[in-house]
Formats: structure tokens, sequence, C-alpha cells
């Protein structure tokens, strides 16, 4: 049998582990229940996917990101490996299909979106699907303490009666509370977790933390974007500010572009790929990009305003740097980013009034009566809602979040429906047909040699690689199947993203919707206490940047950084007390003589009476 580090290099090309992989992969292995808390850019995937490929079976992978799936069981199998998605946007027959492919086709990896777990055609498949590891991604969404709760995930909990597998955990945020709960909620019996919990440190010794209280934001961007050299990447909320910021930087002679939600696929991957290749040197955002981007050498993320939490703050700040060089994670901050905070958060809470509200006119909008509707899948138009009712999309947006958080309901903002094709004229006819293009002919032996089935029932096609070997464009692919379409030859249906809704039950009568006003109690206070937290981390200007970071995540036997904008502004005399503490600290048993080189070192900066700063530090007994 392989070891776990020939297994890495046959399948991946490394030659190691990075820190605390090794001992996940050993735990698991040991076929330990794993909880694994790692930084972002720690090499998460690795951790499980090593230890499935050397056991039978498949590792059923349950993520909520759907773009970081889709990326992985892309790499997956450009390596040769075998790997399946199941995600919203799937029709029932392709579900049945990949289910079927993953019990019986000598699948390596499942993957699945949380709200799949509870499906009757999901369950049906348990017994067939030969399971090696259940593989929690983003574990901190099962945990009601979590920044980023999804109530689909307790039913991980549930398949754990049926399924004998030992559990693989990975999160990158989880305060001690968290950790504590996912521990809970994903053992046997939640009395008494059983859970290895394995902890990589979360400093960054080469990420400087800045913040900076200003007003003007775009002059301050602007000096940073001429001032550090490589990629970035400038967070927002609003779609239209990054739009603006991005023209703004582009007027300055700043490469750049945007990216969000409201963008078509074809222009999310192109910018995206353009921004890794280095092509476009800043990407202004929202928080919709860099969930499973692995670009090493960004070398600063900025955020325009503060986040909500210092969960997603620290995760977004640390796509800066993975290259282990120097690299800066920026806070533009004022007063009135403070209170737009607070309206946020009041707005995120709509009254429970208008959520039962917003419950009765779905179903009456998707044309479901009473005590019908559960397990239907609805394409939703949040637009044509609003417009019909006259409501404004925000509280609307919260209201059925909410009402995902009661247990009601599944939504999913922006899902992906690639372009689907079947071929409707019957075989013996297709060469008899005068078609108006001669490249419809290869493009319908194409579909026909790469998607069997598809004179039967209507397939999601890839456009770029059918392009390619049609020798055509993806503009021009779309122009023959529209054509084809109006020659009776195919059933067209082009690619569209929409929102979906998927109902847990029948609708319920008026009054008898169970809105859980504890639990919206419980969620408004974790709010307001983790906003409180990142108002907190904007106004100390006397606790090192890092060491406030670390110790909400539970890490408080740490150093000062000597990089952040609190440790830089300190007074020269404090900075050296502070590099003589990390000296000695990160040089257990070093000698006086030891001592004595780094401070006569001239590259570490240290004053002419440095040993007497040492001796001091002794005599307060900090070493």
């Amino acid at each position: 049998m392989q070891t776990p580090e020939q297994v890495l290099k046959a399948w991946w090309g490394y030659d190691s582990f990075r820190p605390m992989q090794k001992e996940i992969v050993t735990s698991a292995l040991e076929g330990r229940d794993t909880l694994a808390i790692l930084p972002t850019g720690g090499g998460k995937s690795i951790c499980f996917q090593v230890p499935a490929m050397m056991k039978d079976g498949l590792a059923l992978v349950v993520t909520p990101l759907i773009a970081l799936m889709k990326d992985q069981v892309q790499n997956l199998q450009q390596r040769g490996i075998k790997a399946i998605a199941l995600h919203a946007g799937m029709t029932r027959r392709e579900v049945d299909l990949a289910l079927n492919n993953a019990a019986y086709g000598d699948c390596k990896f499942l993957y699945v979106s949380p709200e799949r777990l509870g499906t009757p055609l999901f369950r049906s498949y348990l017994e067939e699907l030969e399971i090696s590891y259940i593989v929690v991604d983003e574990a901190h969404c099962i945990s009601q303490w979590g920044y980023d709760f999804r109530p689909d995930y307790l039913n991980i909990g549930e398949l754990r009666k049926s399924v004998a597998a030992p559990v693989i955990a990975l999160t990158a945020t989880a305060t001690p509370k968290v950790v504590e709960d996912i521990a809970a909620r994903l053992s046997p019996d939640p009395s008494k977790p059983s859970f290895n919990i394995l902890r990589s440190g979360f400093e960054r010794p080469n990420l400087s933390y800045i913040v900076r209280e200003c007003r003007d934001k775009a002059g301050q961007l602007l000096d940073i974007c001429r001032g550090v050299q490589g990629s970035g990447i400038v967070y927002l909320r609003s779609r239209r500010r990054c739009e603006e910021v991005a023209a703004l930087l582009k007027s300055e002679g700043v490469s750049a572009s945007f990216y969000h939600a409201g963008l078509g696929t074809k222009s999310r991957t192109e910018r995206q790929e353009a921004w890794k290749k280095g092509e476009i040197r800043v990407m202004v955002c929202t928080n919709a990009f860099g969930m499973g981007i692995d670009k090493p050498d960004v070398r600063f993320v900025v955020h325009w305003e503060p986040t909500d939490s210092l969960e997603s703050y620290f995760q977004e700040a640390g796509r800066a740097g993975r290259d282990g060089k120097r690299s800066y994670a920026v806070l533009l901050w004022n007063a009135s980013d403070i209170s737009h905070l607070r309206q946020m958060l009041d707005a995120s809470f709509p009254s429970l009034e208008f959520i039962e509200d917003i419950y009765q006119k779905l179903h009456i909008f998707s044309n479901i009566i009473y005590e019908t509707g559960e397990g239907h899948t609805i394409r939703f138009d949040l637009e044509a809602f609003c417009k019909q009712y006259k409501l404004r999309p925000s509280p609307v947006r919260y209201a059925l979040r909410y009402l995902e958080q009661a247990g009601h309901l599944s939504f999913s903002e922006d899902a992906d429906f690639p372009t689907r094709v079947r071929i409707s004229a019957p075989r013996n006819l297709l060469y008899e047909a005068d078609l108006p293009q001669p490249q419809m002919i290869p493009l319908l032996e194409a579909l026909m040699r790469g998607y069997p089935g598809i004179m039967s029932y209507s397939m999601p096609i890839d456009e770029e690689s059918l392009a390619r070997e049609c020798d055509a464009t993806v503009p021009w692919l779309h122009q023959l199947l529209y054509q084809l379409s109006l020659e009776r030859i195919i059933n067209y249906i082009p690619a569209d993203r929409c929102s979906l809704v998927y109902l847990n039950h029948d609708r319920l009568t008026p009054g008898n919707v169970d809105l859980k006003p504890e639990r919206y109690k419980f969620l408004r206070a974790n709010a307001e206490a983790r906003l409180e937290s990142m108002e907190a981390y904007l106004r100390d200007s006397d606790t090192c940047r890092s060491r406030q970071l670390l110790a909400y995540f539970g890490q408080t036997e740490t150093d000062d950084c000597g990089t952040c904008d609190v440790c830089r502004g300190r007074t020269p005399e404090e900075r050296s007390r502070a590099a003589l503490l990390r000296f000695v600290k990160s040089h257990p048993g070093c000698s006086l003589q030891d001592i004595k080189q780094f401070c006569d070192n001239p590259q570490n900066g240290m004053p002419q009476n440095a040993m007497e700063l040492y001796r001091s530090l002794l005599d307060e007994g900090l070493i």
C-alpha cells in the first residue's frame, strides 16, 4: 500500500505536505472523526482527497459553494480521478443519472450541496453508495453560533445514523464556541463528542494588517496600488460601486476590472481567468469573488469598507500572500461605515409579520395552493416578484433567508443553468433536411457523438468544448443553435441564471407558519455581537492587529506581529523590545551569545542599548 506522501506525489505532484496536513490525513486514515481548523489557503482539499484515494469507495463531500464544487470536480477530473457533483440547477433525471454513476461507476468523489442530503432520491441511493468518508467543507455552517449557519447542514447529523463512515470536517473560520458546537452536532452521540480536533496556527507572519480611518478612500486605494507592486483584490458590498471604483482605477492608469454576481457566467469566467493570468492587475469585486481561487501571488487585499464580521474579514484578507512573501491586508473605514453596518443589521432582520407575508406571497406567485408544494423546486425571479407586489428586493431577500433559517425552504441565489439541447427531428431526417448553414451538419454530429441520449432527452452541453470541436466561436455556436431551433431540428434552451427556492413542506395556512421567534432573537443577538467585535477591532489602536484577530479565534498565546499599523506606530524602543521578545520566544533554549548576535546584526535594526532592553525583559518576567 502506498504512503500518503506517495499518493500526494503521484496524483498532485507535491513532494511534501504543508503544516498540519499530514496530521489531518493520518487521523482520517486511522478512522477517527476529525475536525480540522486551517486558515484560508492552508490546503484543506488535500486533507480529505489524499485519504479518500487510499480507501475503497467514494468520499461524500458536502459543500454549499457551487463554484468551488465545480472547480474541485474539474481539477480532479483533469488528474484522471473520477468525481461527480450534484448541485442546484440539475433536473431530477440528471441527479438520478449522476447518483447512478456514483454508485456503479468507480467514482472516488461525490460532491453534493447540503439541501440534496434530505431528498428522497438521494436517500434511495444511500445503500448503493460505498461511502469511505463523509467530508464536511465549510463546517462552521452547521453551528448555530456560526456566522453562516445553514439549516440544511443539520441533515449531515441524520446521515450519520445510516452511514458508518468517519467524518472529516474542515473550516477556516471557527471561534472556540463554534468548534465545540460543530463537534457536538456531527458526533453520533452529541453529549459525548468524539472528534479529534486539529488546529493550525492562524498566524500569517508575511501578512501585514493595516486599518486606516479615512474620508478619501479613493486616494488611499490609489496610493496602495501605486506603492505595492503585484496583483490585488478590492472588496466592496455594492455591485454598482464595484463598477465605479474599477473605472476610477482604470482612469488613473491601473489595470483593473470588476466582478460581481450580476455578471453573466461567461463574463465572470473570462475576468477571473484574466486576473489569474496577470492580464488584469486589480479585481474590484463583491464577496462573490475569491472562493476556491488559489492565486499565490496576491500582494494586497483592500476592503473599501468593514465587513459585518471578523470571520468574513479574516477569510477574505487571507487571500493575500499565500506564497509566503510580504503582502498587505488593508481595511478602510470611517464613522459613516459603522452607521451603515448598523442600518444593514436592522434591515437584515425584517419583522416576523413581513416574513410570513412573503411566505404566502411566494406561494401565490408560484401558483401553489394550500397543502401542496412539498419538494417543489421553483425558479424564482426576484425582480418580477418585487415588481408585482411593489416591494424592495433587499427586505424580500432577507425574509427568504430567514425562512431558510427557520427550516421552511432552501434559497439559492444566482444559480447557473447551462445551455440545454435536445435533437427533436428523427435521425433518418437529419441528413435529408435542407439546412441553411453547412456547419450545422458537423455540429449535429458532434452533439450526437458527445451526448448519448440527446435524441431522447434535453441535455446540458459544454459550449466551449463543443465550439472548439466544431471550429467555431461560442457566439457563432449560439447562432447555429438558434437557427437549428427555428428549423425545428432541435429544442434549444439558452444558458440562464436565476434564483431557486426549494420547498421543504406543503404550503401552510396563515397563522400556522412557525417562524421560531426565539431563534429570531438568538440570530439577531449573534449578529449584533459579531458587529460589536468588528467595531472593536477597528477602534483598538493599541493592540497588535494580528493578536486581536487570533484572540477572536481562540489563539491567545501569541506575540506582536511587528508589521501591522499598530506595531509600526510604536516608538523605536517599543519596536525593539517586541523584536527581541519575538526572537527569544521563537528560539527556545537560545544562549546569551545567540541573543548578542541577533542584536549585533545590522539587518535586525536593533539599537546600541539592545542588551539593556533584553535585561529589562528578564527583570519584568516576560522571558
